[in-house]
């Protein structure tokens, strides 16, 4: 579903991504983790076109990303993105930024939009709030809102940029509940966290990333018991401790 070809990105002088290739099969979880300045936030932010890349190619169902050709506004329909920041509009209320995308980009009518806003705030556990705004919620409420307003546009696949990093302790895992159930049910998913208790629960493969580079491409239980280069070992060894 998803095809990363030698995709390599610099900014000026300085290359932050380097011959990385992978893929993703569809109703694969595959989660990204490295250090801190590894490349990848950056490499998950290419699989839509939000950032460009200078070499390679993407490809998502066999239709290039990095083509100028392509109708990135309709391919990102097609693929859910969640930031770091939840990045909601603060203007409008819970159910105005579910419905919003819907009536302006696959030209859902309201009453049908509404319909699906509330069905999918009712599956993340926020039904009743509905009508409040961004600045009423918690965090981890606001992430699941932004994981129903992805879901809003029937995607095919989801892409999460370090989901739960801005969250209080306690609040991560009423994120990563809502994550757990989408990979359960299939959801094609890459996913960028810190969090290694999710990528051992549900992750199928886990790329571990390395100024720029993809030095490990593995099956989850062979990553983590058994990883290849030193630089995983070392990153495992501090942070499940």
């Amino acid at each position: 579903m998803i095809s990363l070809k030698n995709v390599s990105k610099w900014y000026d002088d300085f290359r932050v991504l380097t011959h990385c290739s992978t893929e993703v099969k569809k109703g694969e979880v595959v989660v990204v983790c490295g250090p801190s300045g590894s490349g990848k936030s950056t490499l998950i932010k290419t699989v839509n076109g939000l950032e460009p890349i200078q070499e390679g190619g993407i490809f998502i169902e066999g239709i290039q990303v990095n083509d100028p050709k392509t109708n990135l506004a309709t391919l990102r329909a097609r693929v859910g993105m969640v930031f770091q920041h939840f990045e909601l509009f603060p203007h409008l209320s819970i159910i105005d930024n579910l419905t919003l995308a819907q009536i302006k980009v696959l030209k859902r009518d309201k009453t049908e939009s509404k319909d699906k806003a509330i069905a999918l705030l009712k599956r993340v556990g926020l039904a009743s709030h509905a009508k409040k705004f961004p600045g009423q919620l918690s965090g981890g409420q606001q992430q699941r809102v932004a994981i129903a307003r992805a879901l809003c546009m029937d995607p095919i696949a989801m892409l999460f940029d370090e989901p739960t990093s801005a969250l209080d302790p306690e609040m991560i895992n009423e994120v990563l509940d809502v994550m757990v159930e989408l990979a359960y049910e299939g959801m094609t998913m890459m996913v960028v966290t810190h969090e290694m208790g999710f990528a051992r629960k549900v992750a199928h493969r886990v790329l571990f990333m390395d100024e720029g580079k993809i030095i490990e491409d593995r099956f989850k239980d062979d990553f983590f018991n058994n990883p290849e280069s030193d630089r995983a070992k070392d990153f495992l060894a501090k942070i499940i401790h």
